[in-house]
């Protein structure tokens, strides 16, 4: 591929991100999912998603508002977000599924760590409907990882499950973008599936328009998507 042809975000480029690889080394896996926990820090993730979790549960007075993060990965923003829940006097309660048993155990060290009532369970989000019974229906850095197909399908499936709100909070394919993750990935993180997986990420993302319209597909209706820094979107859907 030539130079012009690399940079060229005008479409979408999706290769497969070593995360993914069921194969990873276990050490290399837990290095790239504590990278990825300093990089959320840094783009304050939970702050994107924090303030209509918390106009949601002010709508219940006196009642626990439940969460589920879909794809949560290393499970810090489960663990982020009932700490600010804490912190604000909201009553929440929120867990996390992934695919991945390695990525579940990591969570579940980490929340016990920190101790954080925040639960963590092994599940496919991509084969079957999702659990019921949650309030809020979220995801975080997942639909890049998609194809349009398989996005539109998740995205319906958290329409389903949510009793009040469906959340995404992703990276917008831009050249700002890529050169964020490519800078901040060599400052946060000592670990080489984070420097590739970064930039992959940004080739593999969508832009505003594009989840716009996966958004319409997938029958959320009235649906929002607003920039937020640092080159992130939020969907913000919620049942009439």
């Amino acid at each position: 591929m030539t130079r012009s042809g690399r940079f060229n975000l005008g479409v979408r480029r999706r290769l497969p991100e070593l995360m993914d690889d069921p194969a990873l080394d276990a050490h290399r896996h837990v290095q790239a999912l504590r990278g990825l926990e300093r990089i959320n820090r840094w783009s304050r993730a939970a702050s994107i998603l924090w303030p209509p979790i918390r106009d949601a549960a002010s709508r219940r007075p006196g009642r626990s508002i439940r969460v589920l993060d879909v794809a949560t990965g290393a499970g810090d923003l489960p663990i982020a977000l009932w700490r600010l829940a804490r912190r604000h006097r909201v009553p929440l309660s929120i867990d996390g599924c992934d695919v991945s048993p390695r990525a579940i155990e990591h969570a579940k060290r980490r929340a016990s760590e920190l101790g954080a009532e925040a639960g963590f369970l092994p599940l496919d989000a991509l084969s079957g409907a999702l659990p019921e019974g949650y309030d809020v229906v979220m995801s975080s850095l997942f639909l890049h990882h998609l194809d349009e197909a398989a996005a539109v399908g998740l995205l319906r499936r958290m329409r389903e499950a949510a009793g009040k709100l469906v959340l995404a909070n992703d990276l917008v394919r831009s050249p700002l973008g890529l050169g964020l993750a490519y800078a901040g990935t060599r400052l946060l993180s000592a670990s080489p599936v984070v420097r590739v997986d970064g930039v992959r990420s940004v080739r593999a993302a969508w832009t505003v328009d594009e989840i716009g319209a996966m958004a319409a597909r997938a029958g959320l209706d009235g649906a929002t998507v607003s920039r937020r820094w640092p080159c992130r979107f939020l969907l913000r859907w919620e049942a009439a």
